[in-house]
């Protein structure tokens, strides 16, 4: 699991969109094992959960998500069987049958992670995927994350330093459309001061290495504003 850490505004929802081929870069190029980003095969194994997951009033959970597996490009008969095992994984069987509009926001997320999985992705994209929920549906998330990693790399956008989950093992934390940091979450604790209070490890981090980032644009604009 890959944590993508930053403000609002750093580009992270524009990076997974690249990432997802939602979106095509205008120069250079997004490549998984060798395949493009805009190709199908592409498409096949790599899958988005973007911020908003909007309910469909008319469809109950498995309904939708047989829905996402059927425009993946798989058969009706495959998507609907898929649709029950990928609800389980995340949790919700017991919502199987329940519309879409009747589910609560940490629910409706969990549908939108069975979506994402359906069609047998290798790659899990998740944007922001915890705004919104209180501290229990968070950790219930998490711990259904953790239980997918086995099978299926994350990637899972957010500016707050409370879904930094003891289980990711990267973490990248970018600012102004930058990478300020990429490494293993180990090199990342390491930017916590020494002054730092106990169970703030993680935001003293981020926060070293935001006013380092900043402080060093400024030095730069210092310096370009010098030049004749």
């Amino acid at each position: 699991m890959t944590i993508l850490l930053g403000p609002n505004g750093a580009g992270k929802s524009t990076l997974l969109k690249l990432a997802a081929s939602v979106t095509q870069p205008r120069s250079g190029s997004v490549t998984l094992e060798g395949l493009q980003s805009h190709a199908e095969a592409y498409r096949r194994v790599v899958a988005w959960m973007p911020q908003n997951i909007m309910p469909m009033p008319s469809l109950t959970s498995r309904e939708y998500v047989a829905y996402v597996g059927w425009l993946k490009g798989m058969n009706r008969r495959d998507a609907w069987a898929r649709a029950e095992l990928s609800l389980q994984r995340v949790e919700l069987a017991d919502q199987i049958d329940t519309k879409t509009s009747r589910l609560s926001g940490g629910q409706l997320r969990r549908v939108g992670v069975a979506s994402a999985l359906v069609h047998g992705a290798r790659v899990l994209l998740l944007d922001e995927p915890t705004a919104g929920m209180d501290p229990h549906q968070r950790r219930v998330f998490r711990d259904i994350l953790r239980s997918l990693t086995s099978e299926v790399s994350v990637l899972m956008s957010t500016h707050d330093v409370a879904d930094l989950a003891e289980e990711a093992n990267h973490i990248t934390v970018l600012s102004d459309g930058g990478i300020v940091q990429d490494g293993t979450t180990e090199e990342f604790f390491a930017h916590t001061p020494r002054d730092t209070a106990p169970g703030r490890a993680a935001e003293g981090a981020y926060i070293s290495l935001l006013t380092a980032h900043s402080h060093s644009r400024s030095q730069r604009g210092r310096t370009k504003s010098k030049q004749p």
